[in-house]
């Protein structure tokens, strides 16, 4: 199931913010090599864990983490303003609307559906928060990862060339998302929406455009 958690909440599910720091640690700094900071507990935190992000975490049966993002809005700090302005020719990306989305994680065991779980979080986050777009930076892996649920980002600023490729995208709205992806999953609108209920004591209310799309 998909857990919508702010940092502050995080010691109240400690397996699964213990398992999504180490598979965080596992995917970015042993598999692609980043240079990231692991502690001895073998977790990957930064400095933008600590600002209260809200986290969209896909929870195992077992209560294990199986994939994560985290959001911050814009109007605060932000990786893209911070550490890759040279990506967007030093345009700050500040708004309201937009929120910015890092530490796409998977586990390293995580099955297909984790991808379109993680996605419809964010759609969720879109519809109920009224949220227009999500700005993130993404490398060359995750072009594959985006074109195959749907949701290829409208691409802002770029460096590099072919596996080397760093760039700064916006993902805004698209009707058709909701079909394809709950399709995928094999579930109802509702059932996301109870995912949602679940993490938040009341919902704002849902765009009516939403409401008619799902």
């Amino acid at each position: 199931m998909l857990r919508y958690i702010y940092g502050v909440d995080l010691h109240k599910h400690p397996l699964l913010r213990e398992t999504m720091f180490r598979d965080r640690a596992i995917q970015f700094h042993e598999r692609l090599g980043w240079d990231v900071t692991v502690d001895e507990k073998g977790e990957e935190h930064d400095q933008y864990d600590v600002l209260n992000p809200l986290y969209v975490i896909w929870e195992l049966p077992d209560g294990r983490h199986g994939g994560s993002m985290r959001f911050l809005p814009t109007t605060g700090r932000t990786m893209v303003n911070e550490h890759f302005l040279h990506v967007t020719d030093g345009v700050r990306i500040e708004s309201p609307l937009i929120w910015e989305c890092t530490r796409f994680c998977l586990a390293p065991d995580a099955g297909r559906e984790v991808s379109a779980a993680l996605a419809l979080g964010g759609a969720e986050i879109m519809a109920n928060f009224a949220v227009e777009h999500f700005v993130g930076v993404f490398d060359a892996r995750m072009i594959r990862i985006y074109r195959m649920l749907g949701m290829a980002p409208e691409v802002i600023g770029q460096v590099g060339e072919g596996k080397d490729v760093l760039a700064v995208g916006l993902w805004g709205w698209d009707d058709a998302f909701w079909p394809r992806t709950l399709n995928r999953l094999g579930i109802e609108r509702e059932t996301s929406l109870d995912w949602f209920r679940q993490s938040f004591s009341a919902i704002p209310p849902i765009k009516k455009r939403i409401l008619e799309a799902a």
